[in-house]
Order: structure tokens, then C-alpha cells, then sequence
């Protein structure tokens, strides 16, 4: 990543002293430099200004051994390593100019602190910035610039403080040449399954269009250019790809039926490849600039930066939900807590659908942009952003990054020395107290338990352990769907559809659960005499009958089914495993049924529509000699006695 703009005009205005500055109290006398020496430095200098670095430093190199006290020379070498982000270099290149005059090198003390920190050595470098506000009658930009770097190396100092070592090493790999190219690449988006990587390429150094690679036994696949109707000859970019694959929302730049200069488009993924491109509409596309677009892992909530009028700062977060015609809601900024007065861009909603990682310059950081994490609460309120750290951030300006399910690595894009060329997409394995939750999930297929016609459904995820829905989403027209399941929570899974018995199952990943994904297609019984479903979340403590409180989500399902099928009759239908008396057990199963009955009726249902009965353990649906088949003949029965 780039410096900041004005930070990198200041630079060359101080990489430019060297030319005019020639006070007779120095010991270092520009004006006596080798007439060789000079015109080798004035060459150096045209190649600079063309961005060849190297080819400046390889010349600077020929001036210092004509004058070896060329301290003009050494501070320009300095310069060029800085550009090219060789801290070191330009580090040990400074120290020999200020070993040469150090009354000469007090204006250099600032590139030469942004180099120590680039390298880490955030002591070193507040000790230099201190040094250079020192100066006497500094231009205010220089005291500005001075004041900035300070403040920024006192964070990082005080975060070091804060997080102690752990022994985390940051070490991103470059993805290769299967991905990476002599051009840019950059704004990788994943699948859930992390096997399939979706970038944008600069290509013929103006356009940008986007390309795919597929993980196959571990190892990305040569890239190719993303199928179908969605490369144009405009600029596609930002883009984002939903965790099933099949949604690919970005940004569209100066399209003929843009609203503004940038808006969010999508396309969709079809047997001949990726659609042609849809504006998504003037609830969330404004005259104004809207970029950077990140969708919830249930598609419901579309996060996206924008320079609305109406920000915090020049550049805010929002967050726009689909209803449930299928349109947008119109964004609602995310407010001061996330949104400060500086730029805030990026956003990306992890899979657990609670983590939010997104780039801020306004937020204490490094300086430039920086990465931060803010974490939604039980209510749904985000949490005050946290920083990164170094040396995930740094001095530079960090861009975009995704990580995978687990949350273990993450992807991003920067141009590192190893870079082919430009940008190129790197992982790196996330610190392990920066990490979102761990996340599984479930996908398949719902359809007709006799047809087996797919049908369109609703899927909903609750938290045991609050009620609190975490997901709700619909199925597509086929039928299929995927949700996700972060880890660390008990959940009550249900897919309802009208005219159906609703579908039960239990995820407990409170406890480890492993990190297998789940694939379970669900037949849906239609609603008719003798159709049964076993209520998964209804739970009692052992030997008892009093319902557990976490039951709640699934009775009330119970509650709306009835509700929606007013001539609904119902049987609940106890069972229990093998343990214990027969006797014993068949008064606890009719406990337990009766116990469910009372609740549905003390939520208003009439008792003529329900019956209830306690079979024990006389109806074994598994072996009661594992601990598994016990756990499975312990359940409850939904049974249709009249539709």
C-alpha cells in the first residue's frame, strides 16, 4: 500500500531540502560536493522522479565513493529505500548521513522516524519525531506532520504494552503465479468452503475486471477470467461473493445507468456463467459515491461504504437489509461508535455473522489506513473497533482483507517484496485474539416428502441459550440453502413452509463439535393425518419433566403451527431410553408429553385440539446400548391425529 498523499508530498519536499539548503554553520557543505559526485547525484534524481528507485540508488551508489561525505547523497539513497519500502536499508542510509553532520540531518529525523517505524522500532522512531519538533520555527505542515507521527508511534507503543507477546508470527505467503501476475491483483472474496477465490485484475493498466481460481486438494488452479456476462470494458471491482457461491455483488463505476460516480451492481451465477449485471436501485445507490460491498453470510444484511452527506467523516460504513419482496432497505449508517471522522471503507461480515473487520485512517492506529475488528453484542449493538496491530498494520495504507470460516486465515493484498508485479493476494494465519468465531455450516436441499420437488422455504437459526434468532433465511426456488453455525453455541435449527410440518435439529456446538460441515437435505411432510416429526428442542433435565427454558424457540414453532392451521389436531408423544424401570419410564414419557401440552395451551391453543401420550421405553428408534441410540430414543413426537 501507498503512503498517504499529503505525507508523501512532505516527504519529497524534504527529499528536495537537500538541493537548496547550504547554511555555512554546517559542517557539510553541499557547495562543495565533487562537480562528478554532483552531476552523478543530478542524474540519480531524474530517475527518481520517474520512479526508478533502483536505478537512482545504483548511481547514488557511484557518487558516495567519489565524495564519501556526500550527505545529500545519503539522504536520497535513504529517500529511494523508503519508496521502496527497505526500511532497513533506508534506515542504515540515514544513520551514515547524520554521522556525517547531524546539525544537517535535523529535518530528516522524520522520514527517517517513518522508516524506523516501518521496521517496528517504535521507541527509535518517537525518539526522532521528538527530536525533529524540536526545530525551531517549523512550517506548520511539518509541525502537523511532526504531531501525527507521534501520536502514532505513542499508540503503538502503548498497544505493544497492552498485548503482550504471544509468539504470533506474521509471515503472509505470496498465492503464486496460479493467482498472482506482473499486474495488480487485489480484493480477494472466498466461499465459505474456501475453495473458491474471487479478485480483481488490473488489466491493459486501466481496466479492471474479475477472475477466479478453484482450490482443488489444497492448491489453487490457474485463474481464469470470471464466465459469463459480468466483465465489460467499464470498471468491475470491490467486489464480494456471497458464502454459497451464487451471488456476486461490487462496484460499478460510471456505468450508463449508474446513479452516482460508483454504485453496487449484482449478478447472479447461472448455468452459463455469471449474469449480466443489475443496479441494485436508488434505496441504496445515491448521486454520491458507493463502494466496497459485504453480505452477511444469510444474505439479509448488505454492508458497504459511502460518502453520503450525511457521515460522520468523509467516508462511513452502512448497512441496508433485504425484505422480504426481495428489495433493499434504504442504509442505515452504523454510526459514531464504528464511523469516526476520518475515512472508514472495506467492511467484511465474517461468516459468523457478528465479526466486522473494515479499514479506518480516523481511528487510533499506525498511521494511514489501518484494520480494525468490532464485534456485535447480544443485543446487536457493533463494539468499539479494535485495532489490529502491528505488523498486520503498519505505517502503510492497509486495504481489504476475508477470512476464512475457522477463522484462522485470512487474505489480502499488498505489494510486499516478493510481489510479481504491483498489488499481489497473500494469506496469513489471523491472531488468535483477533480471530472471528469459528464457523460450520449447513447446506442441502428441502423438498417434498413425496414428491421430492424442491420447495422454497424459510431456515431459521436460534440461539439456545437467549431465544435470539441468529439467522433467517429463505431457500432459493429450488429449494437449496446454506447456513452458517458459529461455534461456541447451542442452536435450534428449523425450516418452515406453508401447507408443512416444520423440520427440527439440534446443532450443540457449545462444546467441540469437531470441525465437520453439515450437508442434510430435509423432506418436508405435507400436514396430513398420521404425519409425525420428532421435536428436537424441547429439552428436560434427567428424570424430570419440567421443560428447560432453552425449549422455548421450538414450543413457539409448535405454537405457530397451530395457529396457521386452525383444524390442526395434535398428539405429543413422549419416549424415553431403556434406563431404569419400565414403569418409571412410561410415567416420565406421559409427564413429559403432558408437560408440553400445558404449554401450548397456556399459549392459548384450545385443549380440544390437543391429546398427549407417554409410550416409555417400549418404541426404540435406535440401540439403546450406545450413548448415542439412548440420546435418540429420548424424544419428543409432534403426531398429526386430524389436518
Amino acid at each position: 500500500m501507498s503512503v498517504n498523499k499529503n505525507h508523501r508530498i512532505l516527504f519529497v519536499t524534504l527529499f528536495l531540502l537537500c538541493l537548496v539548503r547550504a547554511e555555512a554553520q554546517f559542517h557539510y557543505d553541499p557547495d562543495k560536493v565533487p562537480k562528478k559526485a554532483g552531476g552523478l547525484y543530478s542524474k540519480a534524481l531524474e530517475l527518481a522522479q520517474n520512479d526508478d528507485f533502483k536505478g537512482g540508488i545504483a548511481i547514488l551508489k557511484q557518487a558516495v565513493q567519489v565524495d564519501p561525505q556526500f550527505e545529500d547523497a545519503y539522504l536520497s539513497i535513504a529517500g529511494m529505500y523508503g519508496e521502496l519500502k527497505d526500511y532497513q536499508a533506508a534506515i542504515d542510509n540515514y544513520e551514515k548521513a547524520k554521522a556525517i553532520d547531524s546539525a544537517y540531518f535535523m529535518d530528516y529525523n522524520l522520514p527517517y522516524s517513518i522508516n524506523l517505524a516501518g521496521k517496528g522500532a517504535f521507541d527509535q522512531a518517537l525518539v526522532a519525531v521528538n527530536v525533529f519538533l524540536t526545530i525551531p520555527n517549523l512550517n506548520e505542515t511539518s509541525k502537523k506532520a511532526g504531531e501525527y507521527r507521534q501520536g502514532c508511534y505513542r499508540f503503538a507503543l502503548d498497544y505493544a504494552a497492552s498485548h503482550p507477546a504471544t509468539g504470533y508470527s506474521f509471515n503472509p505467503k505470496n498465492l503464486g503465479d496460479s493467482i498472482n501476475s506482473e499486474v495488480s491483483e487485489y480484493y480477494p472474496t472466498i466461499t465459505i468452503d474456501d475453495n473458491k477465490l474471487i479478485y480483481t485484475r488490473r488489466v491493459h493498466n486501466f481496466n479492471e475486471d474479475f477472475y477466479e481460481s478453484d482450490k482443488v486438494n489444497g492448491v489453487w488452479r490457474k485463474s481464469i477470467s470470471l464466465p459469463g456476462n459480468i466483465n465489460t470494458d467499464q470498471n468491475e471491482g470491490a467486489q464480494n461473493i456471497s458464502q454459497d457461491g451464487q451471488w456476486l455483488i461490487f462496484t460499478g463505476c460510471n456505468f450508463p445507468d449508474g446513479h452516482g460516480s460508483c454504485d453496487l451492481y449484482i449478478s447472479y451465477l447461472t448455468a452459463d456463467g455469471w449474469s449480466a449485471p443489475e443496479n441494485l436501485g436508488d434505496s441504496i445507490n445515491t448521486e454520491f459515491w458507493e463502494s466496497a460491498p459485504s453480505l452477511s453470510p444469510d444474505k439479509r444484511d448488505l454492508y458497504f461504504a459511502s460518502r453520503q452527506p450525511d457521515g460522520y467523516g468523509g467516508s462511513d460504513i452502512y448497512v441496508s437489509h433485504r425484505l422480504l419482496n426481495g428489495r433493499w432497505s434504504s442504509p442505515v449508517n452504523l454510526g459514531p461508535v464504528i464511523n469516526s471522522g476520518g475515512d472508514e471503507g472495506t467492511p467484511f461480515i465474517h461468516a459468523d455473522n457478528q465479526s466486522l473487520y473494515f479499514t479506518s485512517n480516523g481511528h487510533p492506529g499506525y498511521g494511514g489506513d489501518d484494520l480494525f475488528i468490532s464485534r456485535k453484542g447480544p443485543d446487536g449493538s457493533w463494539g468499539k473497533p479494535e485495532n489490529l496491530g502491528y505488523p498486520i498494520n503498519t505505517i502503510e495504507n492497509e486495504g481489504s482483507l476475508v477470512i476464512t470460516a475457522d477463522g484462522q486465515t485470512a487474505y489480502y493484498a499488498s505489494d510486499r517484496a516478493d510481489s510479481k508485479g504491483g498489488l499481489d493476494l497473500y494469506s496469513f494465519e489471523m491472531r488468535e485474539d483477533i480471530r472471528p468465531a469459528q464457523t460450520l455450516w449447513v447446506k442441502g436441499k428441502v423438498f417434498d416428502l413425496k414428491t421430492r420437488k424442491g420447495l422454497p422455504s424459510s431456515v431459521l437459526l436460534t440461539d439456545l441459550s437467549t431465544g435470539r434468532v441468529v439467522s433467517d433465511l429463505q431457500t432459493d426456488e429450488t429449494g437449496n440453502y446454506l447456513i452458517t453455525l458459529p461455534k461456541g453455541k447451542d442452536y435450534a435449527f428449523n425450516v418452515n413452509r406453508r401447507g408443512y410440518l416444520f423440520y427440527s435439529e439440534n446443532f450443540p456446538l457449545s462444546k467441540e463439535q469437531g470441525d465437520t460441515a453439515f450437508h442434510i437435505d430435509i423432506p418436508l411432510q405435507p400436514i396430513e393425518a398420521n404425519a409425525a416429526i420428532v421435536l428436537k428442542n424441547i429439552f428436560f433435565e434427567t428424570n424430570q419433566y419440567a421443560i428447560k427454558p432453552e425449549s422455548g424457540a421450538e414450543l413457539n414453532e409448535v405454537v405457530q403451527l397451530m395457529k396457521d392451521n386452525p383444524t390442526l389436531q395434535i398428539q405429543i408423544n413422549g419416549h424415553t431410553d431403556n434406563v431404569g424401570k419400565s414403569a418409571d419410564n412410561k410415567t416420565l414419557s406421559e409427564n413429559r408429553a403432558k408437560a408440553v401440552t400445558n404449554y401450548l395451551i397456556a399459549k392459548g391453543i384450545a385443549p380440544a385440539r390437543l391429546s398427549s401420550r407417554g409410550y416409555g421405553d417400549t418404541q426404540p428408534v435406535a440401540d439403546n446400548a450406545t450413548p448415542e441410540g439412548r440420546a435418540k430414543n429420548r424424544r419428543t413426537e409432534l403426531f398429526v391425529v386430524r389436518k
